[in-house]
């Protein structure tokens, strides 16, 4: 099990090479809910994620050796990109498996970074299976996106950050997918501020996460059809997953509708692009699926911005100038 001291020592490695992101608030936001809500705005990390933060982590724990021989990593795309940024300030190799349909943008950042992008058909194929032959075929090490000891470090420092920057907090809520960036947050969150609450949201098309809860051992769905395609896992992780069990407080879904409205508001209200799977946790407040209590301190995880201009535009509605 992670615990604070990982999350501390993954953010001496991040010191100065992962930025530090801003927290935000709106004062419309606080006089909508009643509350204090504080938005960590991972938007503004390198490779527009939280995912960096992860990918770092662990290349930075690898042996020379292994980063000499290369990195591989498996992603629909935010992993993809922080792997294969990760990867270079090390000057190791790296590939990436990503799904034939994940957005073009993503696709082509991947490659900018120097990676060697393999792809796939998500809902006929096995990323894993597929990841996993080709790390032993041409001896690679894996980089998961979110079952791994390390990873799961690095994304607990947004959480870290959040209290050392805006201080305790009574409710946190994160997206989840796979689920290494909210069990590494409640990690850091729960150990610096035992009472609060860690809420997890999931698309209402694929709620994986609530239901292995709720039956208390994981449990796999179809590939979810959403919009937010971030938060395209069908199962949760081994790993993440004993940690969730253990940490979190609750899991809520949010629907697409409500996953653009969320994108709607941070653009007219706090001036930031969100991608749909960044905003679900802020739709949670929106929507009401979670109600804050009157004077409560909400942290909030904007979690990535990935969404091109036009893909943006049609979802949202704002006019392309």
């Amino acid at each position: 099990m992670v615990a604070l001291d990982d999350v501390r020592a993954a953010s001496g490695r991040l010191s100065g090479v992962a930025q530090r992101t801003p927290v935000l608030s709106s004062r419309t936001l606080d006089a909508r809910t009643g509350a204090s809500v504080l938005l960590k705005a991972e938007v503004f990390q390198r490779t527009g994620s939280f995912k960096f933060r992860g990918a770092y982590n662990k290349i930075a724990t690898l042996t020379p050796a292994e980063r000499r021989d290369g990195v591989l990593a498996f992603s629909s795309g935010n992993h993809a990109q922080a792997v294969a940024l990760a990867a270079a300030l090390f000057d190791a190799p790296a590939t990436v498996v990503m799904p034939e349909d994940a957005p073009e943008g993503k696709l082509e950042a991947t490659r900018h970074y120097g990676a060697e992008v393999v792809t796939y058909d998500r809902y006929t194929e096995d990323r894993e299976e597929i990841g996993r032959r080709l790390a032993a075929e041409r001896g690679l090490t894996l980089v998961p996106p979110f079952d791994d000891p390390e990873v799961i470090a690095g994304q607990g420092t947004v959480g870290l950050e959040l209290v050392q920057d805006a201080g305790p907090v009574d409710v946190l809520l994160a997206p989840v997918s796979g689920g290494g960036l909210i069990a590494g947050c409640a990690t850091a969150v729960k150990a610096l501020a035992p009472q609060a609450r860690v809420i997890g949201v999931e698309p209402e098309a694929g709620d994986d996460y609530r239901r292995s809860l709720a039956a208390g051992r994981r449990i796999e769905v179809t590939v979810p059809r959403t919009i937010a395609d971030a938060l395209q896992v069908a199962i949760p992780g081994v790993l993440t997953f004993e940690h969730n069990r253990r940490l979190l407080d609750g899991i809520v879904t949010v629907s697409d509708p409500q996953l653009i409205e969320a994108m709607r508001f941070c653009h007219e209200r706090l001036k930031v692009v969100v991608e749909p799977g960044g905003a679900a946790a802020l739709a949670a407040i929106l929507s009401g699926a979670v109600k804050l209590k009157p004077g409560e301190r909400a942290g909030v995880i904007l979690s990535g911005g990935n969404v091109d201009v036009a893909r943006f535009c049609a979802l949202t509605g704002v006019r392309k100038q």
